[in-house]
């Protein structure tokens, strides 16, 4: 019995309890997010805030775009610091170019004092060959035919390497365009030539109706033709493309100058991919012959594998191309001139009292409702507690109160039934060591009799004498092997010496033992052949415990049997014919339904009055249901009062885990 303030003694202090370490949890996040939600409040409100370390570049796009055509026009920063002092001077910031490893090449703030140190975070990276969309606001001018590929290989339009054209071919190209600007002014079609980073020239119109070019004289067909340095440009950039396509185990391709392409050897008219540029407010539209089919898709559909290589090929080839033309990588520092952070935002004492007076309230409800969520929680685990320490001190203990299907409640569930179950396997243990105390008792008792009769004179110790002290002794030994028995089934330590068995021999064997004692009882007992002649499957199994099995059912049935009733025993396949079933029917008084669960319990008797007349000891069933699990099998009945039972046991046609023993698991 537990005595008052022993359960107090057994109760954790706060700091180890579950609830001390929900409610420091919940305070620590509450906490965490007050103090985050007072930054993000200070930063957000912050107008002076607009840039700190070069992080902020929307109104420095400028300055990267003009470094960015400066690195794609020339192939070192050898003479940037000029444009840099200018950037700077226009912006009225200090702006730093270095190296990759943060070797100074350009600083506006150069002089005395000595700069500031720079940032620990550069600001963006200025590299031609691989431009950030979102940094980049594009050269200004019109896109052309180069310079149609390089939005999807992130190529500057700028860098445009052996593609720029001398002044003799700029020349010849720009007095084409002019005549065929004058002809298409004097068809009533505006239009003005505009120059590409290579020194191209294109023509625009004004407007974006297509129609207007239909039906005109006009032809550019000059002046879409590729001059020598192109030719010469586009060769050397098709034999890099094909030195990668080669690599591949892919064909050549020849590259057009909008850089499409196609099967080498074929011409490769131009491709529609290049899209003009706004220039002014009117949208101007360069002129170019009717859309026609090309050997490359587009930029944006390249659909097939062979496609997909093509142009990485292309764009690995324009990189190594232009690689001598443009200026390496560098890194970009736009900072304060002063090299000191921008003043953060002084919140006033009104400010600071209500952000505090926030912070306060938003904690108080967290730990609220955080203990009242704890006590919710530890309130069912406390009962378990004090369920478990009463089952620990042998005292009935009241199945705990589920109240919600939850983690806790399943586990209250399931401690529940844990605790029921213990009760039954308590009750059948009492019930198990009065049973097995009477079985004792009833042969030790005839023994003792008997030999108390012979030392008071009473009976003669011969031959009858002799016979029924041997009977109880046998019956005694008989009750000690069969708990031997299910004690080693129990702890899993049952042995088997599986081997082939011949199904029918095995019958016959049982039949042949338990005849005696089935004329004694002039009860029929006969061996079935198998249903329509069928054979039966082969069977792995311990015979030796297979005849025991069989006979505990065989004298079973004869003893529940009356005189002139009959016993017979068979054996089929069952199912697929995987499987072997052996079956013993008796034609006696049968079982009821009612008692049909307790058959295969231990110590159960049909006859309630536990005469050795009409039962045994109560374990030969059990042991045969024992034994059949030990073989991988199942041992059921069937039975109709008057009628007699069928007690069948369905055999694999191996036991598991078969070999020189096997043990039961």
């Amino acid at each position: 019995m537990r005595r008052p303030g022993e359960n107090d003694r057994h109760r954790l202090p706060l700091r180890k309890s579950l609830l001390g370490r929900l409610l420091a949890v919940s305070a620590l996040v509450a906490a965490c997010s007050v103090a985050a939600t007072a930054w993000l409040a200070v930063q957000t409100t912050s107008g002076a805030i607009e840039q700190e370390q070069g992080q902020n570049l929307t109104a420095d796009t400028r300055i990267h775009d003009t470094l960015l055509g400066y690195a794609a026009e020339h192939p070192t920063w050898d003479g940037v610091g000029p444009t840099v002092r200018e950037l700077a001077d226009e912006s009225g910031r200090r702006i730093t170019l270095t190296t990759q490893s943060r070797g100074i090449l350009a600083d506006s703030a150069v002089g005395s004092p000595p700069p500031p140190a720079l940032p620990p975070q550069a600001s963006a990276v200025v590299d031609p060959m691989s431009v950030d969309a979102g940094l980049s606001s594009g050269a200004g001018s019109v896109t052309t035919d180069v310079d149609a590929r390089s939005r999807s290989d992130r190529v500057d339009p700028r860098a445009v390497g052996p593609f720029r054209l001398p002044d003799t071919e700029r020349a010849s190209l720009r007095r084409t365009a002019a005549e065929i600007t004058r002809c298409l002014n004097r068809s009533g079609i505006a239009s003005d030539v505009v120059e590409g980073p290579s020194g191209r020239p294109g023509i625009q119109v004004v407007g974006n109706d297509p129609d207007r070019l239909q039906g005109t004289r006009c032809t550019t067909e000059a002046l879409d033709s590729p001059t020598p340095t192109e030719v010469e440009a586009l060769s050397a950039l098709s034999r890099l493309a094909n030195a990668c396509l080669s690599r591949q185990s892919r064909e050549p391709v020849q590259l057009g100058l909008d850089l499409s392409w196609g099967t080498e050897g074929e011409p490769v008219p131009a491709s529609e991919t290049a899209e003009p540029s706004p220039v002014r407010s009117h949208i101007p539209q360069e002129v170019r012959p009717a859309p026609t089919p090309t050997p490359s898709p587009s930029p944006t559909a390249l659909t097939s594998e062979n496609d997909r290589a093509i142009a990485s090929c292309v764009a690995v080839a324009r990189r190594e191309q232009l690689s001598s033309y443009v200026a390496p990588p560098a890194l970009l520092f736009i900072s304060d001139p002063g090299g000191g952070a921008v003043p953060g935002f002084d919140l006033s004492p009104a400010n600071t009292a209500r952000i505090t007076g926030v912070a306060a309230l938003v904690l108080a409800l967290t730990v609220g409702a955080s203990v009242l969520a704890g006590a919710r929680l530890v309130r069912p685990l406390h009962a378990l507690t004090g369920a478990a320490q009463r089952m620990r001190d042998g005292e009935d203990s009241a199945p705990v109160v589920v109240t919600a299907d939850n983690e806790i409640g399943r586990l209250a569930a399931a401690f529940n039934d844990m605790s029921a179950h213990r009760a039954r396997l308590e009750e059948q243990r009492k019930v198990m060591v009065s049973d097995v105390a009477h079985e004792l008792r009833t042969p030790l008792s005839n023994i003792r009799g008997w030999l108390e009769g012979a030392q008071d004179g009473i009976a003669d110790p011969d031959a009858t004498f002799i016979s029924s002290l041997l009977e109880e002794a046998v019956q005694l030994q008989h009750i000690i092997d069969d708990l031997q028995d299910l004690s080693a089934a129990d702890a899993g330590v049952l042995r088997l010496h599986p081997e082939p068995v011949r199904i029918d021999e095995l019958l016959a064997h049982v039949a042949a033992a338990h005849q005696a004692q089935a004329d004694a009882a002039e009860v029929g007992l006969t061996v079935a052949a198998s249903a329509a002649g069928a054979p039966v499957p082969a069977l792995n199994a311990d015979p030796v415990r297979l005849r025991q099995a069989m006979g505990n059912l065989v004298s079973n049935a004869v003893r529940h049997t009356p005189a002139g009733g009959h016993v017979t025993l068979r054996a089929y396949a069952t199912g697929s014919g995987e499987g072997v079933a052996l079956e013993v029917a008796d034609t006696g008084s049968g079982i009821p339904p009612e008692d049909l669960r307790y058959v295969f319990d231990r110590f159960w008797r049909a006859e309630k009055s536990r005469s050795r007349r009409t039962g045994g000891s109560g374990l030969g069933l059990a042991i045969v249901r024992k034994l059949a699990e030990a073989h991988g099998g199942t041992a059921d009945v069937v039975s109709t009062v008057g009628e007699g039972s069928v007690f069948t046991l369905r055999l694999p046609p191996a036991v598991p885990d078969a070999g020189e023993s096997a043990a039961l698991r």
